[in-house]
């Protein structure tokens, strides 16, 4: 599997890396944020500010040192929902989409790829909902096969609380966590790649 190739989409594994690496690649660089995902607490999101944001980010920064277990973030970006930074209690592997569940959070795949990739998350974005992104031609999300590589959700882990983000290298369905490990989704627009939290 070569994953430096950002055009690569032979599997839908290789779709949730290289997803990412794409829009990085349309962007012109890649730069890893040391984001943390909080724990038992949730950015409120509406009419936020550039501190307020900030400030979100400084305390999910703070409370996921606090998270023995595996830490949740969900950024649904232009959405316009509420982050969900959540703590899941675990003292053994858990499955990501076990620790999303436990946290409210429900995700779709698509029918051609299954839950190897996220379609939707919390049912957002919905069936009838446009996406409009700057440059790209306004759609909805149908989840027949994979997302347009300028509108998708992005599948990231930690590997421990002081780590940083990084793509995950295979699908949502197969992504096991450990504790102290983090799992987020962030619906990605455009050609920028930013991590959860950030």
């Amino acid at each position: 599997m070569n994953l430096t190739d950002p055009f690569n989409r032979a599997t839908p594994a290789n779709r949730v890396a290289a997803l990412p690496r794409t829009a990085v690649a349309l962007g012109g660089a890649l730069v890893l944020l040391a984001a943390l995902s909080g724990c038992a607490t949730t950015d409120t999101g509406a009419g936020s500010t550039a501190s307020a944001t900030a400030t979100a980010t400084a305390d999910a920064e703070a409370s996921a040192d606090d998270c023995a277990g595996v830490s949740v973030v969900v950024d649904f970006g232009t959405l316009d929902a509420d982050t969900v930074t959540e703590c899941v209690d675990a003292t053994q592997p858990i499955a990501a989409t076990a620790a999303l569940a436990t946290t409210g959070v429900t995700t779709e795949g698509s029918v051609e790829y299954g839950d190897q990739i996220v379609c939707r998350v919390n049912d957002r974005p919905a069936a009838d909902e446009t996406i409009e992104v700057e440059g790209q031609p306004a759609f909805t999300e149908s989840c027949a096969s994979m997302p347009p590589a300028y509108a998708y959700w992005a599948l990231w882990v930690k590997a421990s609380p002081d780590a940083d983000w990084d793509y995950a290298q295979e699908g949502l369905g197969t992504l096991e966590t450990q504790p102290g490990q983090s799992v987020g989704l962030v619906y990605t627009t455009g050609t920028e790649a930013p991590t959860p939290g950030s």
